[in-house]
């Protein structure tokens, strides 16, 4: 008997449970769950509660699983950038960025667009607050990261912006340093 009262008190509380977690009522006896999931609906009628029923356990044979060879590094960089040619010249600038640029993640940021524009460096903060770093390039790619360094992440606010011209080795690829 108590486990009879327990289980219809079971069934009471998850039928509430879903009923009350935010769903919406659509026509047809239907609800659906939240807004961001519209495929999971429950179809209600007044006897039982359908779920869909998906097929995966009705198949006779388990689903075929096919084989993607395996691409080396270089063949599926999204971001690969072609070896500059002679024609290209190559620009190299150190740049120190002022504002509250420490502790919004613009280290990272400046790695994420120096990558994508397939520039060499680095990127540091400094004691004093500001951020250093070194691009080498294409001299388009590095005015256009000059351009991103004054806007700068989402969280940051770039109050001053220096440009030097260096000639530094960018090493081979854009890396995070420690701070100096």
């Amino acid at each position: 008997m108590v486990l009879k009262i327990a289980a219809e008190r079971l069934t009471t509380t998850l039928k509430s449970l879903i009923l009350s977690n935010h769903l919406h009522p659509l026509r047809n006896h239907q609800i659906q769950i939240g807004r961001r999931f519209p495929q999971f609906q429950f179809h209600l009628t007044p006897a039982n509660l359908h779920l869909p029923v998906h097929d995966l356990h009705l198949r006779r044979h388990p689903p075929v699983l096919r084989h993607k060879p395996l691409k080396m590094s270089s063949q599926s960089s999204p971001v690969s950038v072609p070896p500059p040619d002679s024609s290209t010249p190559i620009k190299t600038v150190k740049v120190v960025i002022k504002g509250r640029v420490q502790g919004v993640f613009y280290r990272d940021w400046t790695v994420e667009n120096a990558t994508e524009l397939g520039l060499k460096g680095w990127v540091r903060n400094r004691r004093d607050g500001s951020v250093e770093a070194l691009f080498s390039g294409n001299a388009d790619k590095v005015g256009e990261m000059q351009e991103r360094c004054r806007r700068g992440p989402p969280s940051a606010m770039v109050t001053g912006l220096n440009v030097n011209p260096c000639t530094e080795d960018p090493g081979a690829g854009f890396e995070r340093r420690p701070t100096v």
